[in-house]
């Protein structure tokens, strides 16, 4: 396993905050025992917190051209028909994955193909369960179309907790299937908008994989 790179300044003032404060307790409480061993054990608790949130761990990733492959780990708690209002303008099937502080926050293209479009969305940071951060919250849109002509439209969306979205992409730009495309910093939510007809293969309340699980199946490919 290792350490995502957007992970590196964050751990980096970890380390120097545990360094000067536990010197600080010793240095002006050094006979106040118990709360030395308190702050150590703090210390460790926050280093590990932030280590195990920006890992990366290695993993065989999925690759299928029939397929829309999970974008982030998390579970499943969306699937529905709706309508994607601010580019495909048609009935969708809407699929999000909720991603929680303690899950794998990489986000990975769910399909191979060209960036069509791309938007970056100041807003707000609503829950990420909550239906209104698809369109209220701080968020990112992009468009790929597969090699077929179907377009597969997915959105990084920022949570109550999450205040940083990153992403590698632009308009033009060719992706690979299961790659990066970006990272949500402390839990959030992808949500990926499929061509009705398209067969799922999740199912609600199901822990998934970013890279690695099936999420669907598309029509006519």
């Amino acid at each position: 396993m290792t350490i995502h790179k957007e992970g590196y300044t964050s751990l980096a003032l970890c380390v120097l905050f545990v360094f000067v404060t536990n010197w600080l307790v010793n240095y002006y409480l050094p006979d106040v025992t118990w709360f030395i061993w308190l702050w150590y054990i703090f210390s460790a608790f926050l280093f590990l917190t932030i280590l195990q949130f920006f890992r990366s761990p290695s993993r065989i990733l999925t690759k299928n051209e029939n397929q829309i492959i999970c974008p982030a780990d998390g579970k499943v708690v969306v699937i529905e028909e709706t309508e994607e209002a601010e580019f495909l303008k048609d009935k969708r099937i809407q699929l999000s994955v909720f991603m929680s502080p303690v899950n794998v926050h990489v986000n990975r293209n769910p399909i191979s193909g060209v960036v069509k479009f791309f938007k970056y969305h100041p807003g707000k940071y609503l829950v990420a369960w909550d239906p209104k951060s698809s369109t209220e919250n701080e968020r990112t849109t992009t468009v790929v179309e597969h090699k077929s002509g179907i377009q597969v439209l997915y959105r990084q969306i920022a949570g109550a907790m999450a205040r940083r979205i990153v992403w590698y992409l632009k308009e033009g730009d060719q992706v690979e299937q299961s790659q990066e495309f970006g990272f949500i910093k402390f839990g959030s939510r992808v949500d990926v908008f499929l061509p009705l007809g398209t067969k799922i293969d999740v199912s609600l309340g199901e822990v998934v994989k970013g890279g690695v699980t099936v999420l669907a199946t598309l029509p006519n490919v």
